[in-house]
């Protein structure tokens, strides 16, 4: 398409796009990069309140990409964020019979760090996630709760860590969370009450930004990390799945706080809709709790890295890992991670495509020209292969310099899984989302969900948990033998 397309053609695709979203997920316009004939996602910046996005019939919903508040499946936006949404559409067009009068909601997918930005740049008008009304998000914030969704944040810890039984007892210990999250901020004031009394500040640790909740419990969970902190709807819900984490409903960093969307504090019309539409999904009511336990206890949960007899083979194995992983220039916690997500480091486990081994590779591709391994029914032989073919893969499409090493991993990773030119199209599309074609999460993983559904990005995810994993476990083995010598 050329910009001397006739005007009123030009004029009907781009309320063609917008209004469908050619991508089920595109803010205001394609998100196309023919910046001539169409309305890009990341230039379609708005503060203007509710009238304006009724006469442009779009509402942006920025969301975060995760395993249970926004994700697809078979190409749709679901999860529980995206649940909601399509309720407030509902809501929203409640008697208007026409649909070219009809306002739609449209899904922006952006990482956590940006959410708030974003929104306040104009660039989505609700930030579609759970938030923690604090004093310093109330200053530029208007939140969407209708002070009716309140939740305490909650100590959760590994069964084998003795708990406190008073919020006290915390001076001194180790907890880890994640950044930016208002579990850190409430953490760092009672450290400063702590520091009042005389008491020792705990140890807050942020974890890796990559990570999300989910992750984390199931590290405390696998009892990779000690201790943590979550809201209580989540940490009782979690608890009832996961065997060994435990929960002190004395243990409360911040009681009875609100939490809802937000939008920006000059769209008090847009706050007031939601405010309205919050009473019928708020906690307690019937279409609530059907939202809450389909995502947050109907969850299938991951298997453990951690456990006694996977740490054990991992042990036995890291010798392998460590020899192939410098040979190609790989993390051997990296290699091991993929290893235990193919086939839980068990040689003998054969899937119904004929794959093999620890690494699960065909015998066909390690045999062919770029792999070269005809025998890989021995364990030694099989990591040989499954790491030469990852180097393979890295090496051919992924020698961009712009991508950074860890990029470059988790691109190897996806192919490795869903094939090279899956990847080639996940970045394509990436970009014409407005999204970063040299970044995997927050950015290619959001384009991978709509190719493939969630298979590879949760394929990425999961090695990238157990390889964080690893790294702790590690970790806490060196300071033991340090302690001990």
């Amino acid at each position: 398409m050329t910009e001397n397309r006739h005007p009123r053609i030009v004029l009907f695709l781009k309320t063609f796009l917008l209004l469908a979203g050619l991508l089920l997920l595109a803010g205001p316009g394609t998100g196309a990069d023919d910046q001539e004939t169409a309305l890009p996602l990341l230039e379609a910046r708005s503060t203007d309140d509710l009238p304006t996005m009724k006469k442009r019939r779009v509402i942006r919903a920025l969301v975060v990409f995760g395993p249970t508040d926004f994700f697809f499946i078979k190409g749709k936006p679901s999860g529980l964020q995206a649940d909601l949404l399509r309720e407030y559409e509902k809501f929203i067009n409640k008697g208007i019979k026409r649909e070219t009068e009809k306002i739609h909601l449209v899904f922006v997918p952006v990482p956590f760090s940006k959410l708030i930005p974003w929104l306040q740049e104009g660039r989505g008008d609700i930030a579609a996630h759970f938030l923690t009304e604090t004093p310093e998000r109330q200053k530029s914030l208007l939140f969407a709760s209708g002070r009716r969704m309140k939740v305490s944040e909650l100590v959760v810890a590994n069964r084998n860590i003795a708990l406190p039984d008073r919020i006290e007892g915390l001076a001194g210990k180790t907890i880890q969370v994640l950044p930016g999250s208002s579990y850190l901020e409430h953490l760092q004031a009672l450290n400063r009450q702590f520091r009042e009394k005389g008491l020792p500040p705990m140890d807050i640790q942020p974890v890796d930004p990559n990570l999300n909740s989910e992750d984390i419990l199931e590290m405390v969970n696998a009892g990779v990390i000690g201790m943590t902190v979550i809201d209580d709807y989540k940490a009782k819900l979690w608890a009832q799945a996961l065997p060994n984490i435990q929960v002190n409903e004395q243990l409360a960093i911040h009681r009875d706080g609100y939490v809802g969307w937000a939008v920006r504090r000059n769209n008090p019309e847009l706050a007031k809709s939601l405010q309205d539409f919050s009473k019928k999904v708020r906690k307690g009511t019937l279409l609530g709790n059907m939202f809450m336990k389909r995502y947050y206890k109907s969850t299938r949960w991951i298997k453990n890295p951690a456990r006694e007899q996977a740490r054990e083979k991992f042990e036995q194995l890291l010798a392998l890992f460590r020899k192939y992983g410098d040979r190609y220039g790989f993390d051997a916690l990296a290699l091991a991670a993929q290893g235990y997500q193919e086939s839980e480091l068990d040689q003998s486990r054969r899937s119904h495509r004929g794959a093999v081994g620890i690494m699960q590779l065909l015998p066909s591709t390690a045999a062919d020209k770029n792999v070269g391994i005809k025998d890989i029914s021995t364990e030694e032989n099989n990591i040989h292969a499954g790491a030469r073919y990852l180097a393979f893969l890295r090496d051919r499409y992924f020698s961009d310099p712009s991508i950074s090493p860890e990029d470059r991993m988790a691109f190897s990773w996806a192919a490795y899984n869903a094939g090279p030119a899956k990847v080639r199209k996940m970045r394509g599309l990436a970009e014409k989302m407005g999204l970063d074609p040299n970044r995997w999460f927050g950015n290619v993983e959001i384009a991978a969900g709509k190719i493939v559904g969630r298979e590879t990005v949760r394929y990425v995810a999961n090695i990238y948990k157990y390889y964080i994993a690893y790294r702790y476990l590690m970790e806490a083995e060196n300071r033991r033998r340090q302690d001990a010598a």
